[in-house]
């Protein structure tokens, strides 16, 4: 199989799509006041091809930030692609379509990938399509959109989530995250007075939420969102740590940016040498697949400004150069199997 990248940063769709024949299946990343436009045309310019999109910023070696991207996958895969709506109210409602794809393309573990875009409700929205992957252990990777919307084969719907199945005809595939986080110290707490439906955190360990972050770190409020891009909080499940960014201060608690309950067990996450961590990362794939045809990645906005302050954007994107045909989508969540979480990377590697 191909993976192709083409993009505008005028937002020049035809420009993006330059030289792009014959796609099997086609992701669109677009800017907000052009998203509907470029919809619409890309339907136009490929009708009845697979396709899913949503708003945010895209890269291969370089970031179109207010442009346009397309991903497409070619010579070699199955693939079909659509939406369950209404996420925010019952998304298990449309869960038979996921199901019917599946068949579609026939999908197996080791040749097929669930690639999502989200419009919000994300925990809820991979609790539903675990449901249907699980049967036959299929993995998912994927992230959330900007502007509440997204796109499946040229509509766009406002509360939904548009997947793409694609099966490698040539090879296998295998989904990663990446955490370039760890915990600091012997921090534990017990996160309480929480707002789920706001991702509000209000008291950890019986005080209020911002006091608490502040003190260990010490760090005024104004700081407390910057602060995050080196501590977020962390909540274990099983073997592996969900990151949970701050998203604003809210008086006394803390707003986030995945949902937080009553009773959650969460610590404190301090930055790693991340520049060691991509390298090791980048091994573990080259190890994994000698031969690869395309890497299709999403990093979360946390990530992407952290590494633009460190000065550090465009080595990574050059680093994971490497790897080959490398293209993405950047987050404000990403999605790996059944979990949401933030600040991470979470990729695809196709053989």
């Amino acid at each position: 199989m191909k993976q192709f990248f083409g993009m505008s940063q005028r937002g020049n769709l035809k420009e993006a799509v330059r030289g792009l024949t014959k796609p099997q299946l086609i992701m669109l990343m677009s800017n907000s006041s052009q998203f509907e436009e470029h919809v619409k045309e890309l339907e136009e310019l490929y009708p009845q091809v697979p396709s899913i999109g949503c708003i945010g910023m895209c890269y291969d070696t370089k970031v179109a930030e207010h442009g346009v991207g397309v991903v497409a996958f070619l010579d070699g895969v199955s693939a079909a692609a659509n939406v369950l709506e209404n996420v925010t109210v019952a998304p298990i409602k449309y869960i038979k379509r996921l199901e019917d794809d599946l068949k579609a393309v026939n999908a197996s573990q080791n040749d097929t990938i669930c690639i999502d875009f989200c419009s919000g409700n994300d925990a809820c929205v991979l609790t539903t399509i675990h449901t249907a992957l699980r049967h036959r252990n299929i993995s998912l990777v994927g992230g959330t959109g900007d502007g509440g919307k997204v796109s499946a084969n040229g509509k766009i719907y406002d509360d939904g989530v548009a997947y793409a199945l694609v099966r490698n005809l040539g090879g296998k595939i295998r989904a990663y995250k990446e955490n370039i986080y760890h915990k600091m110290g012997d921090y534990q707490f017990i996160a309480s007075d929480t707002d789920k439906a706001k991702y509000v955190i209000g008291a950890l360990n019986g005080k209020p939420a911002r006091q608490v972050y502040q003190d260990i770190l010490h760090v005024t409020e104004r700081e407390i969102l910057t602060q995050t891009f080196k501590n977020p909080f962390g909540k274990i499940n099983g073997d592996e740590t969900c990151i949970i960014s701050i998203k604003e201060v809210s008086g006394n608690a803390l707003t986030c940016f995945r949902q937080v309950n009553d009773s959650d067990v969460l610590i404190l996450l301090e930055l790693g040498n991340y520049k060691e961590i991509v390298k090791e990362t980048i091994q573990q794939i080259c190890h994994d697949f000698p031969k690869r045809s395309a890497v299709f990645s999403v990093n979360c906005l946390f990530r992407y400004k952290l590494f633009n302050e460190n000065g550090y954007m465009q080595e990574y994107l050059k680093e994971m150069g490497v790897l080959g045909n490398h293209a993405g989508l950047v987050g404000y969540g990403e999605h790996y199997n059944n979990q949401f979480v933030n600040q991470s990377m979470t990729c695809v590697v196709f053989e």
